[in-house]
């Protein structure tokens, strides 16, 4: 990685082990066999846990939820996904994705529809919690997948395509959800648990394509021909050799690393704009006077820079082989952004501000992500990788409260947007030194290695 990580040795010979013809062949038919789904699971991952921002429109009052209840719930669900992330990455390791990603995407589809069936504080509490739990595992799992099929120098863009599923969630999600608010008194049902019903179908239905969709591992891969599988399969080989050297450890001392530490401590802070964005989004349109429908359309345009801004930032990162500045600026981004709202209270000026944090928020996924793939690589990825998503989702529950304690305190989302900048600075910063920091301890582990 240029300006930010050493690269690891003998890279070269991993991208001279076939002809381009055969890498590019390689990464088509992985590209194609493996995006489409994968995008279209987290897209409606992601409605299943944010769709609550929309129902909040209607279902706030009919079970009377305070702003701060609200914040405490919605956050809730990040809870159950924290204590149970860790071992279910390690779960899938052990059985395989298939098997693992159909279980979590069934199981979260049914308790997201059963979200329509809450009849108060306590229920949707309960509710939102048993949510986290059923899809705890499926982000990092996704990502240690993707560890088994795609090179490291390839990694960011398809990471990036990926992750598009989260603005696009909302860009497709908004206006659907505003339309299904108006179904209220159809077959005896409110809006928002017509809302909740229909956006947990498809999750439900893309959980038994799971079982078809997914190959474990590459030598499983009937569908690649044999010097194709030879290619990546010894790509990814000597890539774990060179960067992973590290041996399985277990969950304390996964917690106590460092390394993981500090990724951890950046994905809270450069998470949290995204989930206080869109779990509030919608009040703060709305709250502007418009109609269900009309905030749905309002909402959905800052995902839709969001979707380019990721596509195009994380194809830039693989291109130039740089991931710490590419995160960086995106986080600052975020921060200027979202400073930027809280100098005016006229809708289309703080919607650009949005719009320039949303470039912010969606651009950093796949750098950002690539590198700690790259760092915490090896036999430990799986306990690692998870640990990082499991703490840094974390950014989901606190950050969230405190914006709806903050909109409960002063009548304002203002002060809560502020916060939600400075979080975004603080991790740009983070990155930066820890970059450094990192490049320090190679530098010394390398002189050590030249001296011995």
């Amino acid at each position: 990685m240029r300006a930010g990580m050493p690269e690891p040795k003998g890279s070269a010979n991993i991208i001279g082990l076939a002809s381009p013809e055969v890498e590019t062949s390689t990464m088509s038919a992985v590209g194609r066999r493996f995006i489409p789904f994968l995008l279209a699971a987290y897209i409606v991952s992601y409605m299943d846990r944010v769709n609550v921002g929309f129902a909040a429109l209607m279902a706030n009052r009919d079970l009377g939820l305070t702003p701060t209840l609200y914040g405490w719930g919605a956050g809730i669900f990040f809870i159950g996904y924290f204590i149970f992330e860790y071992p279910s990455n390690l779960i899938l390791e052990r059985v395989g994705a298939r098997l693992w990603i159909a279980r979590i995407m069934i199981t979260w589809g049914l308790i997201s529809g059963a979200m329509a069936f809450v009849v108060g504080p306590v229920s949707f509490v309960i509710a939102r919690f048993l949510l986290g739990v059923a899809e705890a595992g499926f982000f990092p799992g996704i990502i240690l997948f993707m560890t088994y099929w795609f090179p490291r120098r390839r990694r960011a863009r398809y990471i990036g395509l990926f992750m598009l599923g989260i603005p696009l969630a909302s860009l497709i999600g908004g206006p659907i959800s505003g339309a299904l608010l108006e179904m209220d008194g159809v077959m005896g049902l409110k809006g928002w648990q017509w809302l909740y019903i229909v956006e947990a179908v498809p999750s439900v239905v893309l959980g038994f394509v799971a079982w078809f969709a997914l190959t474990d591992r590459p030598a499983l891969a009937t569908w690649l021909s044999s010097e194709q599988r030879t290619w990546l399969e010894q790509t990814l080989a000597k890539e774990n050799a060179t960067q992973g050297r590290q041996g399985k450890h277990g969950f304390f001392a996964t917690l106590a690393d460092p390394r993981v530490l500090s990724c951890s401590a950046i994905f809270f802070a450069v998470s949290a704009p995204s989930y206080g964005l869109s779990l509030w989004l919608p009040q703060i349109v709305q709250g502007f006077g418009l109609s269900n429908v009309a905030t749905g359309f309002i909402t959905a345009i800052p995902f839709a820079f969001g979707t380019a801004a990721m596509a195009l930032w994380a194809r830039h990162s693989d291109r130039d082989g740089e991931r710490v500045w590419h995160t960086a600026a995106c986080a600052f981004c975020m921060a200027l952004g979202l400073g930027a709202c809280i100098l005016t209270d006229v809708l289309w000026l703080q919607m650009v501000g949005i719009c320039v944090a949303a470039l912010g928020i969606f651009g950093i996924k796949g750098p950002w992500i690539a590198l700690v793939t790259e760092l915490l690589a090896g036999a430990s990825a799986a306990g690692s990788i998870a640990m990082v998503s499991a703490i840094g989702n974390l950014s989901g529950f606190l950050p969230p409260y405190i914006v709806g304690w903050i909109r409960a305190e002063t009548g304002s989302f203002s002060l809560g947007l502020l916060f939600l900048a400075v979080l975004a600075a603080s991790g740009g910063m983070h990155v930066l030194l820890f970059a450094r920091a990192e490049r320090t301890r190679v530098g010394a582990a390398m002189a050590v290695e030249g001296s011995a």
